[in-house]
């Protein structure tokens, strides 16, 4: 393959993503010193909900806590013999033993004793949410803890969608009043409906960020991607992150226009599946050496970003209530929208079915131009590896190249780093790139 040369500069708002982060969980921790709440729970919960609570309400959402934990793997290994000590089996998920080792050490991984939620907001589609907190309220002493079943099926394979959305919006009428009843707080509707425009502005501005990743060559690069799609995961129905997405988005479009690239000697695209092994992001930094840029993942795109087929048959990010002219005047309202938006997120469907996360590769496969796909048999996660040899076979079936690796995403003693590198190198060589170096 020739030789490129792409321009390529650093991100300008990437100080701005580091700032929200290092905020968001200071703000946590402090949260008590100004009379503030505190909340625990999945990154997935609808966190524009307990919003309407007031201004000074703080979530920690429990699996970007536990990939920092993850990423950190002197402290992450504590965790993890902490919680094995305690009795709990090392073949449950590796977030939920790393978090709550912080909570068994109370060590709070950004400084000091683990901050004590005041009540939990959970929900459950995973084999492991409700379990998760239902273990944290009994070591914590009966925190109070509501937990919404969005487990409703498919999306798009939905006869009965109205059912199952009002299925869940009478869940979420039930868990304010439950908010109300833990925190002695009055429900301020306004604030709600604000959180839920907040929520649909950053995950469609997200999704157009994933999407303008199918230029060639990529704005932007997975492990890039890691550091900003979290700040979804953290607090999405915040106007901070919302504004933030926008802001980058603006920029990405810049990118592309200008011909900037993620990876200035791109010339292979590939991407991979589920959580990366947070303790070795660098082997992304590995593959780039070969001119190999992972533009994203399933994951990446579809945990957060809302997406929606466009008129000339792409995926795109999903046109907002408020530019579709959709009524959120009422907190009726504002919820069934809420519930509608979560439960078309692209990460949800495959926990139905394998077939559903093929079809999604596939067509990321197609859309954003790839020549192979990476997949992480991860050991740590068993509701996003689910199904995973099924999708190696339907992808080759298809005609794509596949890789597979082992690991796991929150415990490195499962993760073999040369065999993993060696892995990469037999496929870049199966693809007909050479190793760096041996071009000629």
């Amino acid at each position: 393959m020739a030789n490129v040369a792409y321009p390529t500069e650093p991100l300008k708002c990437w100080a701005r993503a580091k700032e929200l982060r290092q905020r968001y969980y200071e703000d946590y921790a402090k949260a008590h010193d100004t009379g503030g709440l505190r909340w625990a729970g999945g990154a997935w919960s609808f966190d524009a909900i307990p919003m309407g609570l007031g201004p000074d309400v703080y979530p920690l959402t429990s699996e970007p806590y536990a990939a920092s934990i993850a990423f950190n793997r002197e402290f992450s290994k504590r965790c993890l013999e902490a919680t094995e000590a305690k009795g709990y089996a090392r073949d449950l998920c590796s977030y939920m033993r790393n978090y709550w080792g912080s909570l068994l050490l109370n060590e709070y991984a950004f400084g000091g004793p683990f901050p004590r939620p005041d009540f939990i907001w959970q929900d459950h589609i995973c084999c492991s949410h409700a379990k998760w907190y239902q273990v944290v309220r009994d070591l914590e002493d009966d925190i109070p803890y509501y937990c919404i079943d969005v487990a409703v099926g498919p999306y798009e394979e939905a006869r009965d969608r109205q059912h199952r959305v009002q299925y869940i919006v009478d869940q979420m009428h039930q868990g304010i009043e439950f908010l109300e009843r833990a925190t002695g707080r009055t429900y301020d509707d306004a604030r709600l409906i604000e959180a839920v425009k907040n929520d649909c502005r950053a995950t469609s501005a997200w999704a157009e960020v994933s999407a303008l990743n199918k230029t060639i060559p990529a704005p932007l690069d997975e492990k890039t991607m890691y550091a900003l799609y979290v700040l979804g995961t953290l607090h999405k129905a915040s106007r901070d992150v919302a504004d933030f997405y926008e802001e980058l988005r603006d920029e990405v479009r810049d990118r592309v226009a200008r011909g900037i690239a993620a990876v200035p000697n791109e010339i292979c695209r590939v991407i991979t599946d589920t959580q990366p092994p947070w303790g070795f992001l660098k082997i992304f930094r590995y593959m780039e050496k070969y001119g190999c840029v992972s533009v994203g993942s399933l994951y990446t795109f579809g945990l957060i970003g809302a997406w929606e087929d466009k008129p000339n048959g792409t995926w795109g990010p999903r046109t907002t209530p408020m530019a579709a002219g959709t009524p959120m005047e009422t907190r009726d309202q504002a919820l069934h929208i809420l519930a509608d938006w979560t439960l078309s997120r692209p990460e949800w469907q495959h926990f139905y079915s394998p077939h559903l996360k093929s079809q999604l590769m596939l067509r990321i496969a197609k859309e954003w131009q790839l020549q192979g796909v990476m997949l992480h048999y991860n050991r740590g996660c068993e509701g996003l590896s689910l199904g995973i040899a099924e999708n190696r076979l339907a992808l080759i079936d298809a005609g794509l190249p596949v890789m597979v690796f082992e690991g796991n995403m929150g415990d490195d003693s499962e993760f073999d780093e040369d065999a993993t590198k060696n892995r990469i190198d037999s496929f870049m060589e199966s693809l007909g790139i050479k190793r760096p170096g041996e071009e000629l």
